[in-house]
């Protein structure tokens, strides 16, 4: 049985408030995690919720890992309003780099991106990189790559299976990375179509899970 990822994406949502009514809810959801033996359960939520995510965690015994959105490229120093990664460090093991969000708003580039992986690296701190196709650079070192096509984002209209495998492959043969994972519009009806592809070692739900009993079901199905 092959190794899975499922990875939730809080995006800019979440006060203090609503993330201790998350896993207040999760809590009651526990079982079906925990029957997820082949399965490594990520959540990457805002930096303002980092600390409490880590001690609900640890608190309610739950079998997630932590992840952070984005990391400075910049080393601790003078860099007012970056958070870097020997600060994530202390909460999390995983960074998402390169959605298409931070792209398309924010102007990430090809070369911003590769000293955020380099930084996250330097800490220890394993990306999750993010790529809209196989043509898309990825920074050497990189051993989980998220196919991401902007069409399927946040829209209800997700890639095909076949297409997003198909992908998936090529990304692997052409990156020697270990793990590739499809985003876009996934659901706990269509998870486990991604999930049952050869190429496919994962997923990473936006929307989906924000929602309790939406994300459990997605880890159960997939």
């Amino acid at each position: 049985m092959k190794k899975l990822f499922i990875i939730g994406n809080w995006k800019s949502y979440k006060t203090t408030v609503e993330t201790k009514d998350w896993f207040q809810q999760i809590l009651h959801l526990k079982s079906e995690i925990l029957e997820s033996e082949n399965k490594e359960i990520i959540l990457c939520v805002p930096f303002t919720v980092l600390s409490l995510a880590k001690s609900l965690i640890q608190q309610y015994n739950l079998p997630i890992k932590l992840g952070a959105q984005d990391i400075s490229p910049f080393d601790e120093g003078k860099y007012t309003g970056e958070i870097n990664g020997k600060q994530i460090k202390e909460f999390a093991e995983y960074v998402i780099i390169g959605h298409s969000e931070r792209r398309r708003y924010f102007g990430e580039t090809d070369e911003l991106l590769e000293k955020k992986v380099s930084m996250a690296k330097q800490y220890g701190i394993i990306p999750l990189f993010c790529v809209e196709g196989s043509d898309i650079v990825v920074p050497q070192g990189v051993d989980i790559v998220i196919y991401e096509p902007i069409t399927a984002i946040g829209t209800g209209n997700p890639d095909t299976p076949e297409n997003a495998d198909s992908v998936c492959k090529a990304i692997s043969d052409k990156h020697h990375n270990a793990f590739s994972l499809y985003g876009g519009s996934v659901t706990s009806e269509n998870v486990h179509s991604f999930t049952s592809m050869s190429s496919i070692s994962g997923v990473l739900p936006g929307g989906a899970s924000l929602i309790p009993d939406e994300f459990a079901k997605i880890i159960r199905n997939a």
